[in-house]
């Protein structure tokens, strides 16, 4: 805790003083009353039917009460995650075949779908959430909004998207860069980063020292469950792009090995001992090295996930920091609030213990 007036707590020597001027009054009020009431058999009768300690709990809620309201102009801080403004966080979502893999309950896909609704129930509304899938390239399936409903829709939807096969990881991170800036207010690329490359590598190239604050603005959360298989950039050369805009990419690698079941074709069985329908060991095995290295170069973090608990615990853990960055917020109302309430405490408490006469 930190304050704005720090030299204002030298108010709490408040506390003491009075604690010694009532001392002092009491003594004299002591004496004063043993002069003015000389019928101490009606005084006995008041001090039997009280209990003493009663009225130091009362003392005591007053103090504390003081103590508070001097800590409040001091003006406190907490130092806590508070909502960044105009922050934008894109989702990036594997749809290729193999996400129909069946080692993660009840498939890949659905438990990664699962896992960002869990991510948009976390997250700050004021948050501006985008959505990019892919599986042989790109396409972005919800802009950057605070409708996080609209979001949501596009995540359930996920399942229809049919972006040719194979696993663009490259292109995917580059798509999400451009749609992350564009976000920020960072524009000038063309609508997709399969149609120029070459003009999204010069952009980002120029925009590299105005796109510095975007690492505090945006961010990837990225989601694969596969080695990359198409595209034009390799998943490196798309980390570089997120690393010159300043943008952090959060990976996950969803899936255990090649050794799975597939939903949806004939017979459900292992999809790991040759290339039926497209898909051998290599296809269906996630590649968590690459995304480990994505990660490690722009300055995000890796997840391991291979099973749908472990794949909700991340996305769970991503939303409860996105969005968010550390600082101080001034408290000083949770004080007074606190004071007030000690005061009519002590108020009540006097009010009902006070020895009444006879």
């Amino acid at each position: 805790m930190s304050f704005g007036h720090p030299f204002l707590l030298l108010t709490l020597l408040v506390i003491p003083t009075a604690l010694a001027a009532y001392q002092v009054f009491a003594a004299r009020r002591r004496v004063r009353y043993a002069v003015r009431y000389t019928n101490v058999d009606v005084l006995a009768s008041v001090l039997a039917t009280g209990r003493p300690w009663r009225r130091w709990i009362a003392t005591g809620l007053f103090l504390l009460a003081l103590a508070t309201l001097c800590v409040a102009v001091s003006r406190p801080h907490v130092h806590k995650l508070v909502a960044t403004e105009n922050a934008t966080v894109v989702l990036v979502l594997d749809v290729s075949g193999s996400m129909n893999a069946q080692d993660v309950k009840p498939t890949r896909l659905v438990a990664a779908q699962r896992a960002l609704h869990i991510f948009l129930n976390k997250v700050p509304a004021r948050l501006k959430v985008g959505l990019v899938l892919f599986a042989g390239e790109p396409e972005v399936a919800a802009p950057p909004t605070t409708d996080h409903a609209l979001v949501s829709q596009a995540i359930d939807e996920a399942g229809e998207f049919n972006g040719f096969g194979g696993t663009a990881i490259g292109d995917a991170v580059a798509e999400a860069v451009q749609v992350g800036l564009k976000s920020v207010g960072l524009t000038g690329t063309s609508s997709s980063a399969l149609q120029s490359q070459r003009s999204l590598a010069a952009y980002v190239t120029r925009s590299t020292a105005a796109a510095k604050p975007a690492s505090t603005l945006v961010s990837i959360l990225f989601l694969s469950d596969g080695h990359q298989t198409r595209g034009f950039l390799p998943p490196l050369a798309g980390a570089n792009k997120a690393k010159a805009a300043g943008i952090p990419v959060y990976t996950v690698s969803l899936g255990t090995t090649g050794q799975t079941t597939m939903r949806g074709f004939p017979g459900g069985g292992p999809q790991g001992g040759g290339f039926s329908f497209g898909f051998g060991m290599r296809g269906l095995a996630p590649d968590p090295k690459t995304l480990r290295a994505i990660a490690e170069r722009t300055g995000g973090k890796f997840y391991r996930a291979k099973t749908a608990g472990a794949v909700e615990a991340a996305y769970s853990q991503l939303g409860s920091k996105a969005g968010r960055r550390s600082g101080n917020v001034e408290v000083t109302s949770w004080f007074l609030i606190g004071a007030a309430l000690l005061l009519v405490g002590a108020g009540a408490l006097s009010t009902l213990w006070s020895p009444r006469l006879p």
